[in-house]
């Protein structure tokens, strides 16, 4: 399979085979080719050259509707369910079921039930509206929408990325059902470990290029992985911490905060060069606890001060102007404006900075925005590229580069990885160690226990809302965060 767009090699000859009742997981950083690779095997790319045989058959996927009609569904990693509708109708969107002219509800309700109990879900009622569910009970949302076709193969794009451990054990037994049906899966990831609970074959991608295809699971270590992935060998992925000098000062204080129905009594402090993690599940309180630091949440018990002066509740202006940046868990919705180009995004929270009896200095904006560039190491290295084209590595780059314009001294960083390869991981938790030497104070939010124990110098340990306990990174370890989480009380 081949595939450009304008002139850009996105695809450069990829191989791929999938059996029937298999996960094929298919790794690669970003930008090695799995977007396209599967926008094109769901209708809606079509390829330059090659063939793609479905059982048997040579086809030409045109379009999506081909796709499902074939019995091949996508699941993308934004979930393209409807939270204005309801389950049923969400599951039926497209291909309502009807006669005479009308919506046959009574029917599309008893087959949303057939197929969530199918899913291992008969809990959920088709009438609720999906705005209310969970992410995790979204994606079983998608499952059924794709079950609700003929289906013999469903392609997962990231489906882990926001769910917490009991989550994933739950999303990887439905997929082990659907396998036992017959039903292929392909798997795309970033977590390396999860391929040895779920996968049977990998296939690697690199710069729009097969590097292996269908090896085995079970014979292929994870450092050959990363090899395949990166070109090299990544080692020592967490860098290791510099001393916290002991006259350290505090730049950032909260105590007591609280938000009511959501956390309370969240007391911490974080000084220059130090990096502190809020560890728990998701749904624990963690990324609203940084919110309403960062004044996009207002705060109904508490202070939090900067340096010595307290901020006004629910200001986001007034934390930015305290030297507070956030970047938020969803960075393409919340984080960045994606049509906009990378100088744009960098200098939008300094705008004032540019700005000369009303109009904005582009030239200046965009000289600051490349040395950014070349300092954080962003790819490709073009000011005038929109936002949106970049892999989720450098769009989280673009976010640390808007802050170090801005002059932050306090980083709030929710889930900084999220859809990061293990490459740009690499990179990105070097970067945070570079801030923190350079006198930043830092704090992190992530699903993935091992990075907050990997980079935070002290933990807090979160669970319904409650700091259960805040201690030491080198005194405790993932085991121990999960059981002060499950017990739900300090040890």
């Amino acid at each position: 399979m081949t595939k450009s767009f304008a002139g850009v090699q996105a695809l450069r000859g990829v191989d791929l085979d999938v059996r029937e009742g298999e996960v094929h997981c298919v790794l690669g950083q970003n930008g090695a080719g799995k977007s396209t690779l599967i926008k094109t095997l769901a209708g809606v790319h079509r390829p330059d050259e090659g063939t793609i045989v479905w059982r048997g058959e040579v086809v030409e996927i045109s379009d999506p509707d081909t796709a499902i009609g074939l019995g091949i569904a996508t699941m993308y990693q934004e979930l393209d369910v409807v939270d204005g509708l309801t389950i049923a109708e969400n599951i039926f969107l497209g291909h309502e079921l009807s006669r005479g002219g009308f919506t046959q509800r009574s029917e599309a309700a008893r087959q949303t039930r057939e197929l969530l109990r199918r899913l291992g879900h008969e809990n959920l009622a088709p009438n609720t509206e999906v705005g209310q569910l969970s992410a995790a009970n979204k994606q079983i949302v998608s499952m059924a929408r794709a079950l609700s076709h003929d289906i013999k193969l469903i392609i997962m794009d990231e489906p882990s990325a926001v769910l917490d451990t009991e989550e994933v054990k739950n999303l990887f037994h439905v997929v082990k059902e659907l396998t036992s049906e017959g039903i292929a899966v392909v798997y795309i990831t970033h977590r390396l470990e999860e391929i040895r609970q779920i996968g049977d074959r990998i296939t690697v991608l690199k710069d729009g290029k097969s590097m292996a295809s269908g090896i085995p699971v079970a014979d292929t270590p994870t450092a050959e992985l990363i090899r395949l992935m990166t070109g090299r060998t990544v080692a020592n992925v967490f860098p290791p911490a510099e001393p916290l000098a002991a006259d350290a000062p505090v730049v950032l204080e909260v105590e007591g905060l609280g938000l009511a129905g959501v956390f309370s009594d969240v007391s911490f402090s974080v000084r220059a060069g130090e990096v502190v993690g809020l560890a728990g599940l998701v749904g624990s309180g963690r990324s609203e606890i940084v919110e309403t630091v960062y004044g996009a949440r207002k705060a109904t018990a508490g202070t939090v001060t900067v340096a010595g002066r307290p901020l006004r509740r629910g200001s986001v202006v007034a934390a930015v102007r305290a030297g507070i940046g956030l970047s938020p868990e969803e960075r393409k919705s919340q984080g960045l404006v994606l049509d906009e180009p990378i100088f744009v995004n960098v200098t939008l929270s300094s705008m004032d900075r540019f700005a000369k009896a009303g109009f904005l200095d582009e030239r200046a904006e965009r000289r600051v925005a490349a040395e950014q560039i070349e300092a954080l190491e962003l790819r490709p290295a073009n000011t005038d590229r929109p936002a949106r084209t970049l892999s989720g590595g450098n769009q989280q780059k673009i976010l640390l580069a808007r802050w170090l314009v801005h002059g932050t001294r306090v980083l709030l960083l929710d889930e900084p990885t999220r859809g990061v390869d293990v490459g740009a991981r690499a990179e990105i938790y070097a970067l945070i160690r570079r801030l923190a030497a350079a006198g930043n104070a830092v704090v992190i939010v992530s699903s993935e226990i091992e990075e907050v124990l990997g980079l935070a110098d002290t933990v807090l340990v979160v669970s319904d809302g409650r700091v259960l306990q805040t201690l030491p990174a080198a005194e405790i370890d993932e085991h121990g965060v999960l059981d002060l989480v499950m017990r739900g009380t300090a040890a």
